[in-house]
């Protein structure tokens, strides 16, 4: 499992907003947790100004809740003892990576699958700026995002496969 969060800027109507002062973005920042073919197993929503040691927390609760027990790999911004003994309680490891150096990206193992993921939501015009008045709408699409996504992909796997 791998696990990121994503900054998007979010209009003064939605449901929480904050500042992320690396990034300048007043907004909403999505967390989220993808197997290694990048469909999602949990997501969250959280201010930008929650750290992303804090905000991933509820993804790994429902993550647990669901029975996963094993590695989750992230980002340097995962590691800490708050984090690693929250994982610890849930039975899951937190297995933070260096993903680049001097501020390019290289792909590490598994961890560019919720890179991929974050691509295609970036393709729903309606995911890249936050409107909604509540946390579960939010949700609700970008899982939307995620089921019309992958179903044209599997459409795609279907229609090439050779006759039997």
């Amino acid at each position: 499992m791998v696990i990121d969060s994503r900054t998007c800027p979010s209009a003064p109507s939605c449901f929480v907003r904050g500042v992320d002062g690396g990034k300048k973005i007043r907004g909403v920042k999505v967390h989220i947790a993808v197997e290694k073919y990048g469909i999602p197993l949990a997501i969250d929503a959280a201010p930008t100004n929650v750290h992303d040691t804090k905000g991933i927390v509820p993804v790994l609760r429902k993550i647990a809740g669901r029975g996963f027990q094993g590695t989750a790999i992230g980002d340097l911004g995962y590691r800490g003892q708050r984090l690693a003994k929250a994982g610890e309680a849930l039975g899951i490891t937190i297995q933070p990576i260096a993903r680049g150096h001097d501020c390019v990206f290289i792909p590490t193992g598994m961890a560019w699958v919720v890179e991929r993921s974050f691509g295609w939501l970036s393709r729903y015009r309606r995911l890249n700026a936050i409107v909604e008045r509540m946390k579960e709408h939010l949700v609700a699409f970008i899982e939307i995002a995620f089921i019309s996504t992958l179903s044209r992909r599997l459409k795609r796997l279907v229609t090439q496969a050779p006759p039997a």
